[in-house]
């Protein structure tokens, strides 16, 4: 296990060497205000993250909340002992954005991100949460983006929820700012598994292993055809869709990542009985 992390920074990052590559733990530690998104904390979460983009043969990300002393917290979202003390538009809205870089950089990092949610995602934790490809949450966890109880509009990254769990259900979330348990969560489609508190940390690594054995080019493409999914007409994401496909095939020989594992899937599953 290494670490990247600067001394006391609010975000550490370790890393863990597996035989199919690094699999990376970014942990948000805010612990005297409930793992809160201070602006110091997101300038060194969103660094951390473009540094792991660098990362040789780094194949997923785990992003969790540190531990608190009473109890856990994904994050309570921005800090409000600095919000409260914003002067004016300008440093309100440049503090959105310190935000929205650092979930965008969640967003666009090539390799998938599981969200390990250990408690309350709310707010901007829960647009942190949202901007992973994947989500497990312990059982405790209560989610919610209560921005208009402080005043405020929800916004950045809170525009992925209409997508995700559909307009209606955001509506509900945006306007009333009520919370809403983990099973409520996983039924609407904003967490993808629900698991009691003992069993998250073998739940995040049974996907972390399922990430492992894939190919590495094929989640590299499968991120970047998601993102363009996201922006584009049916027709020219079909068209992407191919243009990628015929990627995996590049190069002489078992170089190419799609003809190898082609290959020893049919070596595998040789003299086998087929299930289907």
């Amino acid at each position: 296990m290494s670490s990247i992390s600067k001394p006391n920074s609010p975000v550490t990052v370790s890393i863990s060497s597996h035989p199919h590559g690094k699999v990376a733990t970014i942990t948000l530690s805010n612990p005297t205000r409930l793992n809160s998104l201070s602006a110091y904390l997101l300038e060194e979460l969103k660094a951390s993250v473009i540094t792991l983009a660098q990362t040789p043969n780094l194949r997923c990300v785990v992003i969790t909340g540190g531990p608190l002393p009473n109890r856990d917290i994904f994050s309570a979202g921005i800090d409000i002992s600095e919000a409260k003390a914003w002067p004016d538009a300008k440093a309100a809205r440049d503090a959105i954005t310190r935000l929205h870089l650092a979930c965008k950089s969640l967003r666009e990092i090539h390799v998938p991100v599981i969200a390990r949610v250990n408690g309350h995602a709310l707010g901007g934790g829960l647009g942190v949460a949202a901007s992973a490809d994947l989500r497990i949450a312990s059982s405790d966890s209560l989610f919610g983006m209560p921005e208009v109880q402080r005043g405020v509009p929800s916004t950045i990254e809170a525009a992925l929820l209409p997508r995700q769990i559909g307009a209606a259900r955001a509506r509900r979330m945006l306007l009333l700012g009520d919370l809403i348990p983990a099973e409520q969560a996983e039924s609407w489609g904003l967490v993808d598994r629900v698991v009691d508190r003992k069993d998250l940390d073998g739940a995040v690594e049974e996907w972390v292993q399922l990430i492992l054995r894939n190919g590495a080019d094929a989640l590299r493409a499968q991120k970047r055809l998601m993102a363009v999914w996201e922006q584009v007409p049916l027709r020219e994401a079909i068209d992407a869709g191919v243009w990628e496909f015929g990627k995996a095939f590049e190069g002489q020989g078992m170089e190419a990542e799609g003809r190898r594992m082609m290959n020893e899937f049919g070596s595998q599953s040789k003299g086998r009985k087929s299930r289907l």
